[in-house]
C-alpha cells in the first residue's frame, strides 16, 4: 500500500485551523487527506483524484473519520473551476503530492513499472484516450527524442527513439517489457550497470501521457490565487523537472520586479504575493522506512 511521503512535515506546514477549508489536489490513498480531515472539526476538505480505484478506497477510509469532505473525480488542472461550482472562492491550505502512487506502480495492469510485464498504458485517468501505447507506436522519431530528452533528461534519447521506430516497422510494441528490451539494446553496457536504463524513458512517457508538467504549471498559479491571506501551499515533488517548475513559480510570485525594489511604495500589482516558508527533505528514519521517498522535496509558501 502507498506510504505518504513527508506526511508530518506537510501536515505541520499547512497550519490547519479546525474551521478552515483545505484542498488535497492528489487524494491517492488518503494518507494526507485523512490527517487533514482529523484536524478540521468544523471545516471542509475537497480532495481531487482521477483514479477510480484510489477514490473507492479513500472514501471508505475518510468516512470513518468524518463527513466534512468531498471527493472530486477529475484532474487537479480543474481545481479552480470545480471549487467555483461549489461556491468556494478562497481556501486556507492546498496540498500537492505529485508523482505516481506505490499502488499504481505495483499494479501490473496499469503499465507504469519497467520491472513488470504489462500492457503499455500509464494513464492516471483510466478513461482518457491517449495511453503509452499511442505514444510509443504513433509518435515520430523526432517527437520521441524530444520527450525522452526533455521529460526524462535521457542522454541516449535519440538512439532509443531510433530503435523504437525501427522495431515497430516489424510489429506493434504493446507491452512494457518489450519496450524495456528495446531501451536496453539502445544504450551502452556501462550505462546499464549504473542504473536501470528504462527509468528515465518510462518517466518521460508517463509525463507525456498525462501532460503532467503543463497541468502542474496551471494548477500552481490557480492554487496561489485561491489562497486566503496567511493560507499555505505545500507541494511535494519527486523529480527535478517538477521541482524546477515549483521553485520558479514560487520565486516569481515571491519577488518584486527589480525596477520597484527599495521603493517606499510599491504599486499593488507588483508586490510579492507570497512568502517562501521553506524546503524540506525526508528524515533519515523516513528514508530507511520508505525507499521511494529518497527523491522527495517539499516546498512551502504562504500567501501574503
Amino acid at each position: 500500500m502507498h506510504i505518504s511521503v513527508l506526511l508530518n512535515e506537510s501536515i505541520e506546514n499547512l497550519s490547519i485551523k479546525e474551521d478552515g477549508i483545505y484542498v488535497d489536489c492528489t487524494l491517492g490513498f488518503a494518507g494526507h487527506s485523512s490527517q487533514i480531515l482529523k484536524r478540521i472539526t468544523r471545516g471542509c476538505l475537497f480532495a481531487f483524484d482521477q483514479d477510480k480505484d484510489a477514490i473507492k478506497y479513500s472514501k471508505t477510509k475518510l468516512d470513518k473519520i468524518s463527513n466534512n469532505y468531498e471527493i472530486i473525480n477529475t484532474n487537479f488542472v480543474n481545481l479552480k473551476k470545480e471549487l467555483e461550482k461549489r461556491n468556494i472562492q478562497k481556501v486556507d491550505g492546498i496540498l500537492f503530492d505529485l508523482g505516481v502512487s506505490s499502488y499504481q506502480l505495483d499494479n501490473d495492469e496499469r503499465g507504469f513499472s519497467f520491472h513488470k510485464d504489462a500492457k503499455l498504458d500509464m494513464r492516471m485517468n483510466q478513461e482518457q484516450e491517449k495511453s503509452a501505447l499511442e505514444v510509443v507506436n504513433e509518435y515520430s522519431k523526432e517527437q520521441l527524442t524530444k520527450i525522452f530528452y526533455e521529460y526524462g533528461e535521457e542522454k541516449y534519447a535519440s538512439s532509443i527513439a531510433k530503435n523504437i521506430v525501427k522495431e515497430r516497422e516489424n510489429k506493434k510494441i504493446t507491452t512494457t517489457l518489450e519496450l524495456v528490451e528495446i531501451i536496453k539494446n539502445s544504450v551502452p553496457e556501462k550505462y546499464k550497470r549504473n542504473h536501470h536504463p528504462a527509468r528515465k524513458v518510462f518517466q518521460a512517457i508517463r509525463i507525456e501521457v498525462n501532460q503532467e508538467l503543463e497541468v502542474l504549471k496551471k494548477a500552481l498559479v490557480d492554487a496561489i490565487d485561491l489562497l486566503n491571506p496567511n493560507g499555505r501551499l505545500c507541494v511535494i515533488t519527486f523529480h527535478s523537472l517538477e521541482d524546477r517548475i515549483v521553485k520558479n513559480i514560487f520565486k516569481e510570485y515571491s519577488s518584486v520586479p527589480l525596477v520597484y525594489k527599495g521603493m517606499p511604495e510599491i504599486p499593488k500589482e507588483y508586490r510579492a504575493k507570497i512568502k517562501i516558508i521553506g524546503k524540506f527533505k525526508p528524515s533519515k528514519d523516513e528514508l530507511n522506512n520508505n525507499n521511494r521517498s529518497r527523491s522527495a522535496i517539499l516546498r512551502v509558501i504562504e500567501k501574503i
